[in-house]
């Protein structure tokens, strides 16, 4: 059993402490905040509490960390779990760039701690069916991806909240769910080429922006087609094209409450067939994963090259965000 601090409990700190009181491989014992809901969260699942990530790191008892922090802190503590020892999860987008990603790799390697990130979406049943079926050759040659990922969550927050803000959060709807679809297409298609993307806002309420389009091109010559929304109420969906035919997952409910999916084939021949998955505990089998592997058990399951290629995706389309032109993908 590995023994993990949670860092940060907020809405999904405190999502993850209540998944892994169902693990039989990763416990949460240790949580640091310093908000009064997050304290009493922690006192009523039995969690110690501490305010210091350092005395945490110091503390022999804690195999790991789960870090469920603002994303522009996620570099710095990396860097300082790695050099205590510990092993460390961190909930997406491992940084905010490609150089920071590659340094944060590098420092967990050389310090031989296993690194984890939270893009549970790989693990989906339908998504490993995916992959399943493309690598047998069934899909043909990959042409390209259609996916989204609405939801009206963040709507509620208070406009002081840190995922809304810029720095936090470039290009709106990006990291909060865009990067999801993102990452999915990097496991399909390698890394990213070029980039195009706007964001835009309509709601009135999200300042940052709440509707993300982007098109994304991959060096194998695929493409992806990223929608993301922060003011609809949820709707997942992943589509892969391929020269033989296709398969679409559909999501029933949000990932974080998950009621199950379906995956449609079609094929060359116009046979078509669909299947219903129920839930996959994809977040808690994601930090399983992790936890085994920081055991001594099997290797992580996401290549680190591609959580690199994520960030080198996702750098490229807050730019081009910002610039509204086409941006070249780092690398």
């Amino acid at each position: 059993m590995l023994n993990a601090a949670v860092i940060g409990l907020g809405w999904w700190g405190q999502t993850i402490v209540e998944m892994l009181r169902r693990s039989e491989k990763l416990r949460a014992t240790k949580a640091v905040t310093r908000s009064a809901a997050g304290t009493e969260f922690a006192r009523q699942c039995g969690v110690q509490i501490s305010t210091d990530y350092a005395e945490t790191l110091r503390d022999p008892g804690i195999d790991a960390v789960i870090l469920c922090t603002p994303h522009t802190t996620h570099f710095d503590q990396i860097l300082l779990a790695a050099a205590a020892g510990k092993h460390v999860f961190c909930e997406k987008p491992l940084t905010l760039t490609s150089r920071e990603a590659e340094a944060a790799i590098e420092a967990c390697n050389r310090n031989r701690v296993v690194l984890g990130i939270g893009h549970e979406r790989r693990f989906d049943a339908p998504i490993v069916e995916m992959h399943r079926r493309l690598n047998k050759g069934e899909l043909g040659t990959p042409l390209q991806i259609e996916a989204n990922f609405h939801q009206d969550k963040f709507l509620d927050l208070p406009a002081g909240s840190w995922r809304l803000s810029s720095a936090e959060a470039p290009a709106g709807p990006l990291t909060a769910t865009g990067i999801h679809m993102l990452d999915l297409a990097v496991s399909f298609f390698g890394p990213a080429e070029r980039a195009f993307a706007t964001v835009a806002r309509h709601d009135g309420v999200l300042a940052n922006g709440d509707t993300l389009g982007a098109l994304v091109t991959f060096k194998c010559g695929a493409n992806a087609l990223i929608s993301a929304i922060l003011a609809t109420p949820y709707d997942g969906r992943f589509a892969l094209y391929g020269s033989k035919g296709w398969a679409e997952m559909r999501d029933l409910s949000h990932p974080d409450a998950p009621t199950g999916s379906s995956l449609t084939i079609s094929r060359k021949d116009g046979e078509r067939s669909s299947a219903a998955y129920p839930a996959t505990p994809a977040v808690r089998v994601n930090l399983e994963a992790f936890a085994a592997a920081a055991g001594g058990g099997a290797p992580y399951p996401v290549p680190q090259r591609e959580m690199v290629a994520t960030i080198a995706a996702l750098e490229a389309v807050a730019r081009s965000v910002r610039t509204g032109r086409v941006e070249t993908v780092a690398g």
